[in-house]
């Protein structure tokens, strides 16, 4: 053997000895952990009130506008029956007295009775009446996350749902979600 090659073995040697120990010390030394395990997830919700409109169609009577608002149909035919019935009462001075009688009450009773008639005259619509109310509705605002890191447990709270393993970064919890990956046709 020449001179060269056994330089070019001893090289050879001192390198794989060099490269295997550094191998087994990457193997053997203590690495930083790349991922959390998840111990458990709970979900942490708030209910909220949230304002809605509720309408509906309401039956509303009014009352019909009055055409004669003093009366004066009513009136004029209750003096006039009245009268005539006063008439027939009697007679002499009396007949008269009961006529100007008969006309006062007939006149006061047919102004009564178109006023009833004018109150009891109504007509019915439907109207659209809208109200404000609050409903509750439930709303997800995160999840508290149990984990181990090593041999240490700690919780945290998250603004989605991790998987089995959350990922470590330079020691630290990587809480951003992930882009999950396109793996639809191209």
């Amino acid at each position: 053997m020449d001179k060269s090659m056994l330089a070019g073995i001893g090289i050879g040697v001192v390198v794989a000895t060099a490269g295997g120990a550094i191998a087994g010390f990457n193997l053997l030394g203590e690495k930083a952990p790349t991922h959390a395990d998840v111990l458990s997830v709970s979900e942490v919700t708030k209910t909220v009130q949230v304002p809605r409109e509720v309408c509906e169609d309401v039956a509303v009577t009014h009352q019909q506008p009055v055409k004669d608002e003093n009366r004066i149909v009513g009136t004029v035919a209750g003096a006039v029956i009245g009268g005539v019935l006063g008439n027939q009462v009697g007679g002499g001075s009396g007949k008269k007295i009961a006529t100007v009688a008969g006309v006062a009450a007939g006149g006061y009773a047919g102004n009564k009775v178109q006023q009833n008639m004018q109150a009891k005259d109504t007509y019915t619509d439907v109207e659209k009446r809208c109200r404000q109310v609050n409903e509750s509705q439930v709303k997800l605002i995160g999840y508290d996350v149990s984990y181990k890191l090593g041999d240490e447990t700690g919780s945290v709270r998250m603004d989605h749902r991790p998987g089995a393993r959350i990922p470590v970064a330079d020691g630290q919890l990587v809480l951003t979600e992930q882009p999950a990956l396109d793996k639809g046709p191209r």
